[in-house]
């Protein structure tokens, strides 16, 4: 029986579900399969992308944690696919190479402005503050009032870190450097935006609820934004996630406000138009149009222009792949161009041994539990083109260790992963917390390997890259 062997670019909840699955679906083959990731550390967008906040989202790298931890598939960390290995590389070792390497820069918001100074990507954000070791340690939080534009979780995540007081996110893993700035940030109103109404808004329900529970933070909703048209009607009777939503905003609706220290607004109906500047180049206003809807779920512009003054804005309308040196990317949709998982060429024919899955798959939308339905799909088809897989001139498990070793990469793996972890947990025990994160990759590496180990004063300190 030969050995399939198979490398795997990205090691977060894709890639981890890919290789679990391919572990289970693969029954005539014995199975060895290489995780690559750029990261120092494992579990990609549950690590990096999920603010902290969110503890019963993050229960699923326990999940994560269980298929790494039975020891059958290798890690290799702080490997930059490119650079520390290639795709002739894998040509080399693998029978076939998963792409699972997400997508992490915002999409574009196409409104005049938006080059402003104190205007932000949400991806660029939320990297910051779940302490991405490859970002800059500081962010500009001098805004008093800040706009939000989107609709979805991630506008919500970052609208409910911007308008939370610093002290109340002391619990969760929060790196010391990203409290530091949020506790001097002099925020009072935190305006959000989406063009529909808010019987279409893409929010969970319980990312909604959440917003209501914020500590001296009034909920804002305007009454003139809730004549819902029988769309909208048939959406809130119909559907039990908007008719949740529906009642959660109804009761803000009646709530007294007024006395707490900031206020965070939803505005429905209103479509970004422009980012007002000053002359030297700062944000100052956002301009936006009241929609109305159209009658059929959708919504067209009243003409009413209205301006509110702001300070800071954050584009959340999405996230964008990034391609991947040798590999086909679709610069419009911001994917690996593919079939059901198989990797196309520019002519639209399967480029043998090349896969994908997750968001670099299909792109930025839906859960991460959904990534599992894609990975199923991927696999599948790598295990059904046995007449199709690399020929690998060198496939022992030795030759990837030793490649990296002759390259310089202080690669980090299972056992380095687990030191980090540790770690990780002892600095937040320290404080009476569950963990703190080593921020800066440098001192990732470093306690992963087991060399000069970050003291609780480093642990959080600005770290000497940026990017």
């Amino acid at each position: 029986m030969p050995t399939l062997r198979v490398a795997i670019v990205g090691a977060g909840p894709a890639g981890i579900y890919a290789a679990d699955i391919l572990l289970r679906e693969a029954h005539v083959h014995d199975v060895s399969i290489d995780l690559f990731e750029q990261l120092p550390a494992p579990y990609g967008l549950v690590r990096y992308g999920v603010a902290p906040d969110h503890p019963r989202i993050k229960g699923i790298i326990n999940a994560l944690r269980d298929v790494l931890d039975r020891g059958v598939v290798r890690l290799f960390g702080n490997v930059r696919f490119g650079e520390d290995i290639t795709l002739d590389d894998l040509k080399k070792h693998y029978h076939a190479v998963v792409f699972s390497t997400g997508a992490i820069k915002d999409a574009d918001l196409d409104v005049p402005g938006v080059e402003l100074e104190g205007s932000y990507g949400a991806a660029d954000f939320v990297s910051w503050f779940d302490g991405h070791p490859d970002v800059p340690r500081t962010w500009p939080l001098t805004a008093e009032s800040v706009a939000v534009i989107g609709n979805g979780n991630v506008a919500l995540d970052v609208s409910r870190i911007l308008a939370k007081h610093a002290d109340d996110l002391l619990p969760t893993e929060i790196p010391a450097n990203v409290y530091e700035g949020l506790k001097a940030s002099p925020v009072t109103d935190v305006h959000v935006f989406g063009r529909r109404g808010p019987a279409q808004v893409k929010f969970t329900p319980l990312e909604l609820r959440e917003l209501g529970e914020l500590r001296d933070v009034d909920m804002i909703v305007y009454d003139e934004d809730f004549d819902h048209d029988e769309a909208s009607k048939t959406a809130i009777a119909t559907n039990k996630q908007v008719m949740v939503m529906n009642r959660v905003l109804e009761q803000w609706r009646t709530r007294e406000t007024g006395q707490a220290s900031r206020r965070l607004h939803l505005h429905f109906y209103a479509k970004p138009l422009e980012f007002v500047g000053d002359d030297e180049g700062r944000l100052t206003a956002i301009r936006y149009e009241r929609t109305r809807p159209n009658g059929q779920g959708g919504v067209e512009g009243t003409g009413e222009v209205r301006e509110i003054p702001i300070q800071a804005a954050y584009r959340a309308v999405g996230y964008f792949g990034s391609p991947l040196p040798g590999v086909p990317f679709d610069e419009r949709h911001g994917v690996i161009p593919n079939h059901e998982g198989q990797v196309l060429d520019d002519d639209n024919q399967q480029i043998p041994g090349v896969y994908a899955t997750g968001w670099i798959k299909r792109g930025p939308v839906g859960l991460i539990g959904h990534t599992k339905s894609d990975a199923m799909e991927t696999v599948q088809h790598i295990v059904n083109d046995q007449a199709s897989w690399w020929t690998p001139a060198d496939p022992t498990e030795a030759a990837i260790p030793a490649l990296l070793t002759a390259r310089g990469v202080d690669y980090t793996d299972l056992d380095g992963w687990h030191n980090l972890d540790a770690h990780e947990l002892a600095l937040g025990e320290a404080e009476g917390r569950e963990r703190i994160k080593v921020v800066p990759r440098d001192e990732m590496v470093d306690v992963s390997l087991g060399r000069a180990a970050a003291t609780p004063a480093r642990a959080d300190s600005a770290g000497s890259r940026t990017s």
